[in-house]
């Protein structure tokens, strides 16, 4: 695909919907965008565009194209809320606010003595951003200003928002012992910052996404004796937990979580993908592959990250290169047809988000 061009006007109706101002190009009214976590230490991260319509061109780097500057070193994680979109770049020490268009609004700037950014979750106005070092930080969603924090744990990872309450991984702390796996998810009230109960889960708790009412969490275990492992929490039944099976990575969307077990074999740099899904409406683990026709390479090669289109439930699976090219991605529509597969525009596909 090109590297660049423009595209087709968005439709009147949707124009009140979107903040292009200050954009280089014309987008239209379905549009994704892909961050590139590029290669640590690099300063390549990318924020790629793409239109799932069809109807404009691929942008390799959107955002040097609208700000003409690098996005920075480390491109973590992504979401988007209110129609803008919120990105930590992780090396570079920043959350950055943009518009529709990819155009930087604000940056709020992480002090060299707190840890680490990690990952985001939004509600209310607010953006909530987890942080190595026990810390969860609350900001305004429209000023990056902030005003509030949580401190407690050791390396906060993965965090999601349901009726007003945070679920933050605790994942694990380094001392002089080494790695001290944690068996904690925090249940932090969103309003006052305050940690309302500690619930015990799978060990090393990572990425974790809401659906439905429901909480869905991957453990990366110990790299030992205890591997990966999915698990359902049901805030409004208890915090009562079930364990839905193996997995590495997951995305959530259409009523349905996608689950892909994607383990490599360092001795002999070889990948076995397992894919699978959970039906919330039916509490039902399917452990057939979600996929139909799936190109044979996808089996074998590393999965970094999936994503579900919320209009259309297209399935979006980024493969890793590490730093030998640019990703790949898959994509599937909701019944796991194989649609078509793309260069992602830069190294280490992270996330995916969908703006219509």
């Amino acid at each position: 695909m090109a590297t660049l061009g423009v595209s087709l006007v968005a439709c009147s109706e949707d124009e009140d919907l979107f903040d292009d101002s200050g954009s280089k190009v014309t987008l239209p009214s379905h549009r994704a965008f892909i961050l590139n976590e590029g290669t640590q230490g690099a300063n390549n991260a990318t924020l790629s565009f793409y239109a799932p319509d069809g109807n404009a061109d691929f942008i390799k780097d959107i955002f040097y194209t609208q700000n003409q500057a690098k996005l920075g070193d480390t491109g973590q994680s992504m979401i988007e809320y209110n129609n803008d979109l919120y990105a930590i770049i992780a090396g570079s020490r920043y959350l950055v606010r943009m518009n529709t268009a990819g155009v930087e609004k604000q940056r709020y700037a992480i002090p060299e003595s707190e840890g680490d950014p990690r990952y985001l979750a939004a509600d209310d106005g607010y953006i909530y951003m987890t942080q190595y070092g026990g810390q969860v930080t609350k900001l305004d969603a429209n000023t990056l200003k902030v005003v509030g924090t949580f401190k407690g744990g050791a390396n906060l990872e993965g965090i999601a928002e349901c009726d007003g309450k945070l679920y933050v991984a605790n994942s694990y702390l380094k001392n002089d012992a080494g790695y001290q796996y944690q068996t904690d998810l925090f249940v932090i009230n969103a309003a006052n910052m305050q940690l309302e109960t500690t619930l015990t889960v799978d060990l090393n708790p990572n990425q974790v996404l809401e659906e439905d009412g429901k909480i869905f969490l991957i453990s990366w275990g110990n790299y030992a004796d205890k591997g990966y492992s999915a698990q359902m929490i049901e805030p409004q039944n208890g915090n009562k937990q079930t364990s839905l099976g193996v997995a590495t990575n997951m995305a959530v969307g259409d009523d349905m979580v996608y689950f892909v077990n994607s383990e490599t074999d360092w001795n002999t740099f070889t990948t076995t993908n397992t894919f699978f899904s959970y039906n919330i409406k039916t509490a039902t683990v399917n452990s057939s592959s979600f996929l139909k026709n799936a190109p044979a390479e996808l089996a074998t090669s590393s999965v970094y990250m999936m994503s579900v289109d919320d209009e259309k439930g297209d399935i979006y699976i980024g493969v890793t290169f590490y730093s030998n090219s640019n990703g790949t991605m898959y994509r599937f529509d909701r019944n796991g047809n194989f649609v078509e597969k793309f260069d992602c525009g830069g190294q280490n596909p992270k996330t995916m988000v969908f703006i219509d």
